[in-house]
């Protein structure tokens, strides 16, 4: 199993930067490639960003150019560096790996982006 906790999330203005951590622990050797998805309220979950382990980065076109997906395998975190920041990013970010058939999320961190 994986535990994944996120931290980083806060109030920021419109056009601001925020950096998300995730760090994981338990079953980390297992772990291949890490997924940011973001859930506002009254909608789905939606991706955000992917990051293998070899480092090979995909975002989809909404987020393409202002976040950045990156890992540190030796501290067995994650981080999702966001700029340019829109009150549309205002969502609830989850960190997220699959091992196998199992799924898992974090706890997930708030992002409020004020216009």
């Amino acid at each position: 199993q994986v535990q994944l906790v996120e931290s980083g999330g806060g109030l920021v203005q419109a056009g601001g930067s925020l950096r998300l951590s995730c760090a994981a622990s338990g079953s980390t050797f297992s772990i291949n490639a890490i997924d940011w998805y973001r859930q506002a309220p009254g909608r789905q979950r939606e991706w955000v960003a992917s990051i293998s382990t070899g480092g090979t980065t995909m975002y989809p076109d909404s987020v393409k150019g202002r976040f950045t997906i990156s890992r540190d395998n030796a501290k067995n975190t994650m981080y999702l560096q966001m700029s340019s920041l829109k009150a549309e990013d205002t969502a609830v970010y989850y960190c997220s790996t699959k091992l196998g058939v199992s799924r898992y999320w974090g706890q997930g961190t708030q992002v409020t982006v004020s216009s």
